[in-house]
C-alpha cells in the first residue's frame, strides 16, 4: 500500500518506519498507537489499510511487515520575509509512505 503527498518531511517519517519493519502486524499497530512521534498516525492509518487490503484477499493470517519504506514527495515552496527587504525560502517537504505486507514463513 501507497500513501502518498504526506505533509510530514520523509526523515521524520522514517523514524517510525524503522520501528516497525519486520514486526508482526498486529504488533507494529500497537506501536504506532503508542508512538509520540508525529509520523506514526500516518503509518498506523497506512498498517490498517494494508492490513484490511490483506483480508479481502484471503491472505493468511500471520503477516509481518517485509517492506516500509518512506520516499520523498513533491517539495511546496513557500517565502518568508526577512530583514532589509530580502526573502528566505522556506521548504515544506511531504513523503510517499510504502508499506508491504508478507506472509511469516
Amino acid at each position: 500500500m501507497i500513501l502518498r503527498n504526506v505533509r510530514i518531511s520523509p526523515r521524520k517519517a522514517r523514524l517510525v518506519a524503522d520501528l516497525v519493519r519486520g514486526l508482526a502486524v498486529d504488533e507494529a499497530i500497537e506501536t504506532t498507537k503508542r508512538d509520540v512521534h508525529r509520523g506514526s498516525y500516518f503509518i498506523n492509518k497506512l498498517l490498517r489499510s494494508a492490513l484490511a487490503g490483506a483480508l479481502e484477499k484471503n491472505m493468511p493470517e500471520g503477516l509481518i511487515v517485509g517492506t516500509a519504506r518512506v520516499d520523498e514527495g513533491p517539495t511546496i515552496k513557500r517565502f518568508r520575509p526577512r530583514a532589509q527587504g530580502r526573502a528566505t525560502s522556506i521548504f515544506k517537504r511531504t513523503s510517499h509512505i510504502i508499506i508491504g505486507l508478507r506472509p511469516t514463513k
